[in-house]
């Protein structure tokens, strides 16, 4: 089987759809989102954690694991599900993002780009054909293109070249991949907010015909507006058939947007790294836990969540563990942060499927204190 896309509705009112994505692992309900496990594991959750969750599909990171443990040792224990003990659906980045975002130096050039790792400064080389050969080791379902990530903001001259350079890359990759038959390689759609160029970007893709597509170079320090509208114009060219993902995003009311508009599949860091720092994500808005308005606090995290965090511990308990700086309180934080994420996925798809997503979104926002000129970017 290895992969397929069937859209099985779409939504009246929007762009908004459901879906399901195949893979040799799981079946996966679109929207959805991707918990990241960058080093191959999401941070101080367990894979039964992760289940009791709802995921089906977790993101890893090229980069990283190319750097420890190396991608040949996690190919010689079996690939990455097996190293990790994670027997669903994996998605994995092609260590493009990482090299424009953590090196203090690189060097683009035709065949790949060289730079220094963001830690040793030890000098690193990165090509459409060595992320490749990475992603083909670890063995995940779904694999991204090397891409070049331009920043925010870009000048169209220089986008203009990057994007034509991101379009001879997506070939070479494409040329290189050697497990079609069993793992998915997904083109990125770049061109920053400039419409014609993302319009130009996507119909090269397009004809490349890859399995799926991403939508890159948002999230990346841009008004909620721009991205809003790039989504707008961008996802309506990528085929039906076809799965649309954008990259890097988390917060609720993003991904409200981002489906409104026509997203299937999104990820984010968010949810545990606000963790590490003691806030929750609830359906009235974020909390700091750490604050002292909850030192007595004996309510559960969320009066709505039946997370295993909510249903055994109070705020007032979570306040103590992060504020005495126990693992604990980041452990519990990042189970309940997870879980109302894919709740919230699980919620979006039942209201697209009844025909009440828009309605579904206002009254979440009004829940959530966010409106439709406000965002939690």
């Amino acid at each position: 089987m290895a992969f397929k896309f069937q859209l099985l509705k779409k939504d009246p009112k929007s762009m908004a759809r459901l879906g399901i994505i195949q893979t040799d692992h799981s079946t996966i309900e679109t929207p959805v989102f991707m918990p990241v496990g960058t080093q191959a594991t999401v941070k101080t959750l367990t894979k039964e954690e992760l289940e009791a969750a709802g995921a089906h599909i977790i993101l890893a990171n090229t980069y990283h694991l190319w750097n420890q443990p190396g991608h040949k040792l996690i190919e010689r224990a079996g690939g990455l599900h097996k190293f990790m003990n994670w027997d669903r659906s994996i998605l994995t980045d092609s260590g493009g993002f990482q090299v424009f975002s953590l090196a203090d130096f690189r060097n683009i050039k035709e065949e790949g780009v060289y730079f220094k790792h963001h830690k040793s400064g030890a000098p690193l080389f990165l090509s459409p054909e060595i992320a490749i050969e990475i992603q083909n080791s670890l063995g995940s379902d779904i694999m991204m293109s090397f891409d070049e990530c331009p920043p925010y903001p870009s000048s169209r001259e220089y986008m203009e070249k990057s994007v034509e350079r991101t379009i001879r890359w997506a070939k070479r990759g494409q040329n290189a991949h050697r497990n079609a038959d069993r793992q998915a390689l997904f083109g990125i759609v770049q061109g920053g907010e400039y419409q014609d160029i993302r319009e130009y970007c996507t119909k090269e893709l397009v004809a490349m015909d890859f399995p799926g597509y991403s939508i890159g170079g948002l999230s990346v320090g841009e008004p909620k507006e721009i991205q809003n509208k790039v989504l707008s114009y961008t996802t309506p060219l990528i085929p039906e058939n076809k799965p649309r993902y954008l990259m890097g995003v988390g917060s609720p009311g993003a991904i409200l947007d981002g489906v409104e508009r026509g997203i299937d599949m999104f990820d984010c860091v968010l949810p545990t790294r606000i963790a590490r720092h003691g806030t929750a994500i609830t359906s009235t808005g974020r909390l700091l836990l750490k604050n002292k308005e909850f030192e007595k606090d004996l309510s559960p995290v969320d009066h709505k969540c039946t997370c295993y965090t909510c249903t055994y511990y109070t705020r007032s308990y979570i306040r103590h563990l992060i504020k005495a700086g126990e693992i604990l309180g980041m452990r519990l934080l990042s189970i309940h942060n997870i879980h109302f994420l894919l709740q919230l996925m699980a919620d979006i798809r039942q209201a697209i499927k009844e025909k009440r997503f828009l309605e579904f979104k206002e009254a979440f926002y009004a829940s959530y204190g966010l409106n439709e000129s406000e965002s939690d970017f």
